[in-house]
């Protein structure tokens, strides 16, 4: 081959490869807006709040991929979107996907934290953050002003730890501090538990129970004893504030006189010195 045929073929070729390139350059970037969907963006609608099939229906129609998880809110109806990303209105591509998270129809269990001692402004963030929700709150005297007493599920205490459902309500019972008013100490001798508990929780007063020998019928069994007692050593009634503590003791029976003596410990004592 000649030298200048040669060089004719090599510039030919670099043209052809030129001319490949440049095509190649022009189809890449014409296809670049096809493959990353230029143009096609939308703003990603607002379902918080519907039910997730309603949800679902809408984001398909546009285009929209869905990936769906579930927590509990316990305010919210179940099945019910409770959050989604993107966040509403943001622009987005066609056929992204969209996470919702959904609110469970059954609520998961959690234990029941301790709120015994602590003040109410805490139990209150601790209810909250056990995704329990606060019940009524009562007040009762006691030392421990503006603290957790007792918490109440379904109207009875409930141990810690005990597994509840989440958005159970709860009760708690709060320290109203000691009353500075006196009053006579109530006389519960002779009346049944119940009875005794009726009348001291009536005055505010607080309490301890002591079961004495075998108890066949708690129902029927009476208190036999008292400390202190409604009546002092000279017969003039004892005085006492809310709050404070009567131990009360309580056996399933008790004779006449074993209750008057212990309800009037000065005639016992009249007795004695006579």
């Amino acid at each position: 081959m000649k030298k200048g045929d040669l060089k004719g073929s090599l510039r030919f070729n670099l043209f052809i490869i030129l001319v490949v390139g440049i095509v190649l350059y022009v189809l890449f970037f014409a296809s670049l807006g096809i493959i990353t969907r230029h143009g096609n963006e939308m703003k990603v609608p607002n379902v918080t709040g519907k039910d997730i099939n309603a949800a679902t229906a809408e984001l398909q129609k546009l285009g929209f991929e869905i990936d769906v998880d579930s927590t509990y809110e316990p305010a919210a109806k179940p099945y019910v979107v409770l959050l989604q990303i993107p966040e509403i209105n943001a622009i987005v591509k066609e056929g992204r996907t969209i996470f919702l998270t959904i609110n469970k129809a059954e609520p998961p269990k959690t234990p029941m934290p301790n709120m015994l001692g602590v003040s109410y402004r805490s139990a209150v963030m601790i209810i909250k953050s056990s995704r329990l929700v606060l019940g009524d709150t009562t007040y009762r005297p006691d030392i421990a002003k503006g603290a957790v007493l007792d918490q109440l599920y379904n109207g009875k205490s409930i141990r810690p730890g005990q597994l509840i459902p989440q958005g159970s309500r709860i009760d708690l019972v709060i320290g109203d501090g000691l009353g500075n008013t006196e009053f006579n100490v109530p006389d519960v001798i002779g009346m049944t538990y119940d009875e005794a508990i009726a009348i001291l929780n009536s005055r505010g007063l607080n309490f301890t129970a002591i079961w004495e020998g075998e108890v066949q019928d708690s129902v029927s069994a009476v208190v036999f004893a008292q400390t202190p007692t409604a009546l002092n050593e000279l017969s003039a009634p004892n005085r006492i504030k809310e709050g404070d503590i009567v131990d009360i003791r309580i056996k399933q029976e008790a004779s006449a006189e074993e209750l008057e003596n212990n309800r009037n410990p000065g005639a016992t004592v009249i007795e004695d010195q006579e």
